[in-house]
């Protein structure tokens, strides 16, 4: 998306995840942020050769996006030998024009829904590379637990959203008559305060302010059996932890992604589905050419996510370690990643 969308994330939630951004450059100051290395490369590479230039990753603020730089962090590591640093960027604009002075090498997920007209001049002037597809498939939205719908089938579809007896059931102390949308991290490109506007519906959006806040008021509303809606997106481990059932919103069209491209204000459809993508640094060509290379070949499909999200949504490994036995476990696979 995360921003994803988040996306479009998401995504999401791309919130993205994912993806939009403002015009203006964000500042490095307040999006972008080193994350510590805390676990060794694996053994059986080449290692580190500290005479190459260190290749800086982004990751954006959820969980597919971390486990993936880990991912390509250990195999550059120890198969190519160039140092690699993991730096989490959580605004989209800073993303773009941080690979465009080459200050940041590459994003292994983009949810293009949530790319802007602004952030698509860069690839348009080749500043940013397009590096193909990653190989998963997103799709943000809004999501409940399963026992809403067996309680009120009629919030199975956004119709449910727009009298005031749906806004009680979801009413806080801080959102009074409204019902409360939760929101995630407000970097992502979320277009619920659109959609909520655009369809009359007595609701509320209020912001959680990161994925693990979401996953905490989550789990909280499931403990007790009380309806929660939310904007959320696949693939993560969560939508079967906590069986979440996707509401049906209106139907995707070419008017509404423009209006969400455009930043019109627009938006009152549901997001659609993202096949997400990878950019590079125009630099990064003569920089690290075989890297490069690498980072084009890279792929990581839905069921490659879903296989490490549990350790590190709900189990809490480290995300070093998760994407270190991935690496382990699929050498037939990333190995033909080194040409």
């Amino acid at each position: 998306m995360k921003k994803r969308l988040v996306a479009l994330a998401v995504l999401a939630a791309l919130g993205v995840a994912a993806c939009g951004g403002d015009d203006d450059a964000a500042s490095t100051d307040d999006t972008v942020a080193p994350i510590a290395d805390t676990t060794a490369p694996s053994d059986g590479g080449q290692g580190v050769d500290s005479s190459k230039p260190t290749i800086t990753l982004i990751v954006n603020p959820w969980s597919a996006s971390r486990l993936n730089a880990e991912v390509a962090k250990n195999i550059i590591e120890n198969n190519l030998g160039y140092p690699v640093e993991i730096t989490e960027v959580n605004e989209n604009d800073a993303m773009f024009t941080g690979m465009a002075d080459g200050t940041l090498d590459a994003v292994l997920e983009i949810w293009p829904s949530g790319i802007t007209d602004a952030e698509n001049a860069y690839f348009d002037a080749g500043t940013v590379t397009h590096l193909g597809e990653l190989g998963a498939v997103g799709r943000i939205g809004w999501f409940v637990p399963s026992y809403v719908i067996d309680a009120h089938p009629e919030l199975a579809t956004w119709e449910g959203y727009t009298t005031p007896e749906s806004a009680a059931l979801f009413a806080t102390a801080e959102s009074g008559d409204l019902g409360r949308f939760l929101a995630t991290d407000p970097s992502y490109s979320q277009f619920d305060e659109q959609i909520i506007a655009n369809l009359d519906m007595p609701f509320e959006v209020q912001y959680s302010g990161s994925e693990p806040a979401t996953i905490a008021e989550l789990d909280a509303r499931v403990a007790a059996d009380e309806p929660i809606v939310m904007y959320w997106w696949t693939p993560t481990a969560a939508v079967a932890k906590y069986d979440l059932v996707k509401v049906e919103l209106p139907p995707v069209t070419d008017e509404c992604t423009a209006s969400a491209a455009a930043e019109d204000g627009g938006y009152d459809c549901d997001y659609p589905e993202d096949v997400l993508i990878k950019a590079a640094s125009a630099k990064l060509a003569e920089k690290a050419p075989d890297v490069l290379a690498f980072l084009q070949a890279f792929t990581i499909t839905t069921d490659d996510q879903l296989e490490m999200l549990p350790a590190f949504e709900i189990d809490g490994d480290d995300p070093a370690a998760v994407a270190a036995d991935w690496v382990a476990a699929h050498q037939d696979v990333w190995q033909a990643w080194l040409g």
